[in-house]
């Protein structure tokens, strides 16, 4: 019977240090996620390991660590200013001002207006007085459309050469004219090379998001570069709500979450990673922290 009880003994032991071997073997990998309250859209301010789902290729890892996000964050704001968006100027600016104090911390923000060409109205800075002036200096250009997908596409690059683990875009886009040629393959081939997590605030017009071929890969850029970047998508039918929609997407980036992970080694690296919540009543989005997309 003792010897028994020793044998038992030892499978136990072997057991925990296989598990011990097999954990250290793993790689940590880093997403930063933001969750959301699904009814009102509020963040969730805390999370644990228990609350999340990571999955790679459908294969589910586990979640080790869930902390606070604090690493610096440079945002990139476009903002759609073409002839169309004259009535809408007043609630961009105010909304615009709501966002920059809420992101105010997070990191340098640069802000570019999209009628006509990309033009950077305010380069990357932390100056909470400088960027405030350059949102007050918004104007809509007489007879112009815009030029967004072009602006994403040069944001993004530039965003690639920023060291920082994590960076977001937001746009602020009417369906409207749409100047670019791009085709949607050209736009979300370099923003998902970027890392940057894309957000939108997007005022609808039931004629606007599939007119025209332009229109359409603006559409189709709107949808994938959110979803495909860990972003948030908020639509709204009246400039007016510009502020209300801007504040959320601030607040889900003010309350990210840097969530650890392990992946055993491996030489190929996974073409999909995925995080849901299993916590009741809350909805997230996420994205590997930047420099570890194709690792």
């Amino acid at each position: 019977m003792m010897r028994f009880a020793v044998r038992l003994l030892a499978v136990a032991i072997c057991s925990v240090l296989f598990v011990a071997f097999v954990r250290a073997q793993a790689l940590e990998r880093v997403l930063y996620v933001s969750a959301l309250d699904r009814a009102t859209r509020a963040p969730v301010e805390k999370l644990t390991v228990d609350d999340l789902r990571v999955t790679e290729d459908g294969v589910v890892r586990e979640v080790l660590r869930v902390e606070p996000a604090t690493s610096p964050m440079p945002i990139a704001v476009l903002v759609d200013n073409q002839a169309a968006a004259e009535a809408t100027i007043a609630d961009l600016r105010k909304g615009l001002a709501s966002f920059l104090k809420s992101v105010d911390g997070l990191g340098p923000v640069a802000i570019v207006s999209v009628a006509d060409r990309p033009t950077i109205l305010q380069d990357y800075t932390t100056d909470q007085a400088t960027l405030q002036q350059a949102a007050r200096q918004i104007f809509a250009r007489p007879d112009s459309g815009a030029t967004m997908l072009d602006a994403i596409v040069e944001i993004s690059r530039g965003l690639s050469r920023r060291e920082s683990d994590r960076a977001a875009i937001v746009l602020v886009s009417m369906e409207q004219t749409e100047f670019s040629n791009l085709h949607f393959s050209q736009v979300l081939d370099p923003l998902r090379s970027s890392g940057a997590m894309m957000s939108a605030v997007v005022l609808l017009n039931a004629a606007g998001s599939t007119r025209d071929d332009p229109a359409r890969n603006r559409a189709v850029v709107l949808d994938r570069g959110v979803k495909e970047t860990g972003g948030w998508r908020e639509d709204v039918l009246a400039s007016m709500s510009y502020e209300a929609a801007l504040l959320k997407i601030a607040g889900a980036l003010r309350h990210q979450h840097r969530v650890v992970y392990g992946r055993p080694e491996t030489l190929i690296p996974p073409e999909r990673i995925d995080v849901s919540a299993t916590k009741e009543g809350t909805i997230v989005a996420g994205a590997p922290a930047r420099g570890q997309q194709d690792r």
